[in-house]
């Protein structure tokens, strides 16, 4: 009895240590598709350009600040796929919504015709500044055919509306729609 006894508070023991040192699953966030004006004037095929990330985005975790030489990392806050990849895809669904007389399509999709204009996107800043405000910093190029018509440097300040990283993705995905709104009011000239 008094082995049985010990067996069981024993595979408890075990039980206990196990559940403890295991994790929660983290929580996945994903941009989403901000709507913005539409422009009637566009080229007709437009290729969006696999999105420039720094190296310290291409993580899983997200990276809330890069303030006072700290990268700030929401350690069970998770993107579900690559930032870079996700922000190409929000970009191109938010252009084809800008620029409704356009198809609008990514580089490395399945469609191979030749654009009549291709959007560069190089990021260097995508996160939280001190006043906790979300930072976009990029450089935007619009070439066609081939050759660059436009280059700009873009800076974009958004504060999100909710605490917490659900109002952070949310001021982030605000940041990437104003970024459609310029390159879309480029395409369009």
């Amino acid at each position: 009895m008094m082995r049985t006894l010990l067996r069981r508070r024993a595979l408890w023991l075990l039980t206990v240590v196990a559940t403890a040192c295991t994790s929660p699953n983290p929580t996945l966030y994903t941009l989403a598709v901000v709507p913005g004006y539409t422009h009637t004037r566009a080229p007709r095929h437009i290729e969006v350009r696999a999105i420039s990330m720094p190296h310290y985005l291409d993580r899983s975790e997200i990276v809330r600040s890069t303030e006072d030489f700290r990268l700030d990392v929401m350690g069970n806050d998770w993107w579900g796929e690559s930032l870079d990849t996700m922000m190409g895809g929000v970009l191109v669904q938010e252009l084809l919504q800008r620029l409704p007389g356009s198809i609008v399509f990514p580089e490395n999709g399945a469609i191979s015709s030749e654009p009549d204009a291709s959007v560069e996107v190089n990021v260097q800043r995508f996160d939280a500044d001190r006043s906790g405000a979300v930072v976009l910093m990029a450089v935007i190029a619009v070439l066609r055919h081939g050759e660059t018509v436009a280059s700009r440097p873009i800076r974009l300040r958004v504060m999100p509306r909710a605490p917490g990283t659900a109002g952070f993705v949310a001021a982030m995905s605000a940041a990437t729609g104003q970024l459609a709104d310029v390159i879309a009011e480029i395409l369009a000239r």
